[in-house]
């Protein structure tokens, strides 16, 4: 067994505290969910429709902006250019802002009266009140993780392997794909990953935008409401539970999860 320093201890036993602290709220309302009432809610039409609702959407919005976020984050990486510190402070804006204040702020930018709106009507499509204005809601507060993710993951590629590229003869665009690309996955799999993550989790953005239909943030805070706790829990509960299967079934898929990469390590060895 280890020998640990006092100050070892200590540290250890902040981390525990933290851990507790965590834990505790989380296995405190899943012992009082009982099976049955987890089993009835699962069998609700609504509350299914709520979780595949939330789902689709933050997955639609994080593969849609991700098209432009990776880009950026490659010129965030590798270029210098006036007020680049204004552009990255812009981008972590959405994180510090209160949710609620960048839901209003959607709000006056998909309205009907706005140039975004008025096209969305001219093809049919009215944002607020819909799946797609939910969607923006949940992109706005959650592309910084991807675009951080991102650029940290362009920062760790050498510039000299992509200029020996483009010396031989390489186009820029190729140098991004066949290179830059690849070297940076793992950072930009995690970026995609919390970005997904963090867009299912929204709702004061989203209730300003879209209140129906109702995402499962938005329900539980209903059913609190409208029922109190004993009826919000196990939509809660059932939710964490969809949403941590998914998050971990992502990392295990990712060809860059750490237990493959570790098994990997262990295999070169």
């Amino acid at each position: 067994m280890k020998n640990y320093q006092p100050f070892q201890l200590f540290l250890i036993l902040l981390g525990a505290l933290i851990l507790l602290f965590i834990i505790s709220p989380l296995l405190g309302m899943f012992l009082k969910t009982s099976p049955a009432s987890l089993f009835e809610t699962a069998k609700e039409a609504e509350v299914a429709g709520s979780i595949w609702l939330t789902i689709w959407t933050s997955m639609a919005a994080t593969l849609v902006f991700a098209l432009a976020a990776i880009p950026l984050s490659y010129l965030l990486a590798r270029k210098s250019f006036p007020m680049k510190k204004l552009v990255t402070g812009i981008i972590d804006l959405p994180v510090v802002i209160p949710h609620s204040a960048a839901g209003i702020a959607i709000l006056g930018f998909v309205s009907r009266d706005t140039v975004l709106g008025k096209m969305g009507s001219a093809v049919g499509l009215n944002f607020v009140g819909n799946p797609a204005g939910i969607a923006i809601a949940m992109a706005f507060v959650s592309i910084p993780y991807l675009i951080n993710a991102a650029r940290d993951g362009f920062a760790g590629v050498s510039e000299r392997t992509e200029k020996a590229a483009l010396t031989l003869g390489a186009s820029p665009s190729r140098v991004f794909f066949t290179i830059s690309l690849p070297l940076a996955r793992r950072n930009i799999i995690s970026g995609l990953i919390l970005m997904f993550a963090r867009g299912m989790s929204e709702f004061g953005a989203v209730i300003v935008v879209a209140y129906h239909p109702m995402i499962t943030p938005v329900l539980i805070y209903e059913r609190f409401g409208a029922f109190g706790l004993k009826y919000a829990r196990p939509v809660s509960v059932l939710f964490i539970l969809i949403s941590l299967t998914l998050f971990i079934a992502l990392r295990m898929l990712s060809p860059d999860n750490r237990i493959f990469t570790s098994g990997q390590k262990k295999k070169d060895q």
